[in-house]
């Protein structure tokens, strides 16, 4: 199980910590639905017990910063309200937390460009200029709010500031631009730890169907067609998504949907421009894709996406767009 650490400060964002914590508490969820283990334990530490967040509500029972970390974490540093100036280096508490980053987390972190090794950061907004206030930007791929690209370069001059991004990942470090990007950031790391399909399931909960991707604006194909709310449509879509091996014919979908089959075909068309048949083949050569990418065997392929032959799961695999 992974640590979700949320560092809190004064006056921090309250979105850039419920939006996150939120798709990390469902992909729990969903992983229990599914008769698998909890992936992700959320705790909230500060310098304080208590801190205002920044629409006046109290956050409080926050633990003390840790001293040492005892298994995999997460730290994750959120925005505040307010200029660079307004922000960067005010008040024991941000003082606090740089110099416990610098101190306990900076040495658990790997080097640019290397693979995390148990203790990852992440961050939301201008979080990113605590870390780089701290020193842990240093010679990384980084990117913030782009009203504070200018003020992150200056705390952090060899970091190499990415403009126009959603978020950047530089190995054990993930930083992210304001407020909502810290929902694409979640779900990019559910999807490591959990699958694409855990991660697609909390997406569709939290009605963020357009997952943004870490280089540019991506949909995940488990994602593809979901930008709807006919609750028919998406009631065969959760069937195959959790079951995609199973042998969907129009009968067993329209019994899921609750219509006809006639019905659900034109539903179907109308709400996401592919029939029912079409959007399952589509399901299925999207996991194959991903499990051979995975190093999966063909056989592995097979079974997971529910193709009969080698020959159809090529087909299915021709026909994807390119991206």
């Amino acid at each position: 199980m992974i640590d979700i650490l949320f560092l809190v400060l004064p006056d921090t964002l309250l979105l850039d910590i419920a939006g996150p914590a939120e798709a990390f508490r469902l992909a729990n969820q969903a992983l229990r639905r599914r008769g698998l283990p909890e992936a992700f334990r959320l705790r909230y530490a500060g310098p304080q017990t208590q801190a205002d967040s920044s629409v006046g509500l109290l956050l409080a029972r926050l633990e003390p910063l840790p001293a040492a970390f005892v298994r995999p974490t997460w730290v994750v540093l959120l925005g505040r309200p307010g200029d660079a100036c307004e922000v960067v280096g005010h008040g024991a508490e941000w003082m606090d937390a740089r110099h416990w980053l610098a101190q306990t987390v900076a040495p658990r972190l790997a080097a640019p460009g290397e693979a995390p090794d148990g203790v990852r950061l992440l961050t939301v907004c201008s979080g990113a200029l605590l870390a780089a206030d701290a020193g842990l930007l240093a010679g990384r791929q980084v990117t913030t709010h782009h009203e504070l690209l200018d003020d992150l370069q200056a705390l952090a001059p060899t970091a190499r500031v990415q403009a126009n991004r959603v978020f950047v990942e530089d190995g054990a470090v993930l930083t992210s631009a304001g407020v909502t990007a810290g929902i694409d950031l979640a779900l990019h790391g559910v999807a490591q730890v959990c699958g694409e399909v855990i991660a697609a399931a909390v997406a569709q909960v939290m009605v963020v169907f357009a997952r943004r991707g870490v280089q540019a604006p991506q949909v995940s194909a488990l994602l593809a067609h979901r930008d709807h709310l006919h609750p028919a449509v998406h009631r065969v879509q959760d069937a195959v998504c959790a079951a995609p091996a199973e042998p969907w014919d129009s009968a067993r979908m329209a019994a899921a949907a609750h219509v006809t089959e006639r019905h659900l075909a034109r539903l179907f068309r109308l709400h996401t421009g592919v029939s029912p048949r079409g959007y399952v083949e589509q399901v299925r050569a999207a996991l194959a894709g991903q499990a051979l990418a995975q190093g999966k065997t063909e056989r592995e392929a097979l079974a997971l996406a529910g193709f009969s032959t080698p020959r159809q799961m090529r087909q299915a695999l021709g026909k994807r767009p390119s991206r």
